[in-house]
């Protein structure tokens, strides 16, 4: 690879990183870990440069990389040991300013476990399509599958997610 495209890479791949650590951590609910696993995902890319064949495709290119990571790191945990993703939002404004909403942290834990017992397969494709807002086109490229098989996995997926919210209500 030629220096010029060398530095244009580098460039890039600089470029990507916000994103890149944003789906790390969306993906594996842990700071620490999403750093590990971008790290990781940036010395692939540098060292698969040669395997971009299209520079305007690199931020697909490069996410499927962070993804195809996080999904190595996600199925190398025992289940007991994945976190909650804290969602954002479980707050109402009241008198003294921001104050919990206990029904909507209550239902936010709620989703966080359902969401956390989904297979890591699972979790990708509904991070991506509900997160980053993805067609599922685009989540296919990402991740390396077909637009079939990717439909098929938010198909299952919002159907654990709603088995598991559904238990959660059971149990009230």
């Amino acid at each position: 690879m030629a220096i010029d495209r060398r530095d244009a890479l580098a460039r890039r791949i600089e470029q990507g990183l916000d994103r890149g650590f944003r789906l790390a951590r969306a993906i594996l609910a842990d700071e620490q870990e999403a750093e590990d696993a971008l790290q990781e995902a940036c010395l692939a890319a540098w060292r698969r440069g040669d395997s971009l064949r299209d520079p305007d495709r690199f931020e697909p290119w490069f996410e499927r990389i962070v993804v195809n990571e996080c999904r190595d790191r996600l199925r190398g945990r025992r289940r007991g040991q994945v976190r909650a993703i804290a969602l954002e939002g479980a707050w109402r404004l009241d008198g003294e300013g921001l104050a919990p909403d206990p029904a909507e942290r209550d239902a936010a834990r709620d989703l966080d476990r359902a969401f956390d017992a989904l297979d890591p397969d699972h979790r990708i494709v509904v991070l991506l399509r509900y997160w980053q807002d993805l067609t599922v086109d685009d989540i296919a490229e990402r991740v390396g599958v077909p637009a079939g098989t990717v439909k098929s996995r938010l198909h299952y997926a919002l159907r654990a997610l709603r088995a598991g919210l559904e238990a959660s209500d059971g149990r009230a």
